[in-house]
């Protein structure tokens, strides 16, 4: 069973996609590893991960006065659900334990706490001190299926406002419009997710 897993594994880590995702950081599929992570939980990291490298490449030629660190982003998302490799049922259901256990697993690992914060901060970006890294992996980790949540791209359009000295409307249509184009493809990056086992 282990060998089917790790094969498994191996394989959503790899795995081109299509549309094609970006593979993860080596650094994070090496944790991913190291946890022995369903192949289906690497499967959705590699999803949003690549909705987050997406989002910082368009920020990077649109906004490019707006300081974001792409290591943190990239890594965040890669790694924001780690967690569930403690918590496996929360693969399939509802939950929340797998947030403060992937920041314990990562730090554990040696992971300084700068970047093990995304995996227990991803579902609260509504925290008066969020920063733009984390909710850039939180807008990530609903667009990649195609979920908009409106007070979160809010919070961002806010940041690209003040940024840019764009009206607020002008950098809402912007975000808005990148968005509408990711969530295009939300059903190819479902179907990648479901080709891999929970187990």
């Amino acid at each position: 069973m282990i060998v089917v897993t790790a094969t498994a594994l191996h394989r959503a880590l790899a795995d081109p996609g299509t549309p094609p995702l970006r593979p993860l950081p080596p650094e994070a599929a090496e944790l991913l590893l190291r946890s022995n992570a369903p192949a289906r939980l690497a499967a959705h990291l590699r999803a949003v991960h690549d909705v987050a490298a997406q989002l910082l490449d368009w920020l990077g030629q649109d906004y490019p006065d707006l300081v974001v660190d792409d290591r943190a982003v990239r890594f965040g998302a890669a790694t924001h659900d780690i967690g569930k490799t403690r918590h496996p049922e929360e693969l399939s259901g509802p939950g929340s334990r797998h947030e403060p256990a992937g920041r314990e697993l990562l730090i554990g690992y040696g992971v300084p706490p700068a970047l093990a914060r995304f995996a227990a901060s991803h579902a609260r970006w509504d925290s008066p001190d969020v920063t733009i890294e984390e909710l850039l992996v939180s807008l990530a980790d609903k667009v990649w299926k195609g979920r908009r949540e409106a007070e979160l791209e809010n919070r961002v359009v806010d940041r690209l406002a003040t940024v840019s000295g764009q009206q607020r409307w002008a950098a809402f249509l912007a975000l808005d419009d990148v968005l509408a184009r990711i969530a295009e493809e939300a059903d190819a990056r479902l179907d990648f997710q479901s080709r891999y086992p929970v187990d």
